[in-house]
């Protein structure tokens, strides 16, 4: 009796037991939606937004696993990646800044790779906070908007090295540069624990507004 009952059951679900486990092995290997919690990455991403993750943008890893089974690309500098934190093992989102090789400092919020000085070009931005500022970075051949804060004084948080960037290893920072942890909280990025690449926002959420559909960075792209 038993048996017939596992039987019937197995007939009745197994096609949605296998699209299941169909969506999670493509979600673990292919590509992913995240959500994201934290305002670290303003004014690129807010929060509330749900990124889509290419998660085959580098390489190809064994489902469910840090396995790479092929490789065919690495980070470069300004992507936008999701890895797994060396601190505590939570996902986070943040652009990478220097590859291996490089050269990297930051002084009070000047951005210094191999020597060179980036560039800002002062921008206007709706929501973001009052007492910020918002610009776009641009430096050896990248741009990217960047945010920060008015700080009646600098703190040793906006500034660093220079440092030289280990083989296969990344340095990361938030483009909310005041209120990320990024490098300057949990060092460098081993290249096996990138998970994936973001490309844009499937949808956004608006949580100071009842969660109100942000219409319209709907399948925005990111930059």
């Amino acid at each position: 009796m038993k048996k017939e009952t596992t039987a019937r059951i197995w007939r009745e679900w197994r096609g949605f037991v296998l699209f299941v486990a169909i969506m999670l092995v493509f979600r673990s290997a292919i590509a992913d939606w995240n959500h994201v919690p934290s305002g670290s990455m303003i004014p690129s991403i807010l929060e509330g937004d749900r990124i889509l993750v290419d998660k085959i943008a580098y390489d190809l890893r064994i489902p469910f696993t840090f396995t790479r089974v092929a490789r065919w690309a690495d980070p470069q500098r300004s992507d936008i990646i999701t890895f797994e934190s060396p601190i505590d093992g939570k996902l986070l989102v943040k652009r990478v800044i220097g590859v291996p090789g490089d050269v990297v400092a930051l002084l009070n919020n000047q951005l210094f790779i191999n020597g060179k000085s980036a560039e800002y070009l002062p921008l206007a931005a709706a929501q973001v906070p009052s007492k910020a500022t918002v610009a776009q970075e641009s430096i050896l051949g990248a741009k990217r908007t960047v945010m920060v804060h008015n700080l009646h004084h600098p703190s040793g948080y906006s500034s660093f090295g220079p440092i030289d960037v280990p083989v296969d290893s990344y340095l990361v920072l938030g483009d909310n540069r005041d209120n990320s942890q990024d490098y300057r909280y949990i060092g460098f990025i081993d290249r096996e624990l990138i998970l994936g690449k973001a490309n844009s926002i499937a949808f956004s959420l608006d949580y100071d507004n009842y969660y109100t559909p942000r219409g319209d960075r709907f399948f925005k792209d990111l930059e």
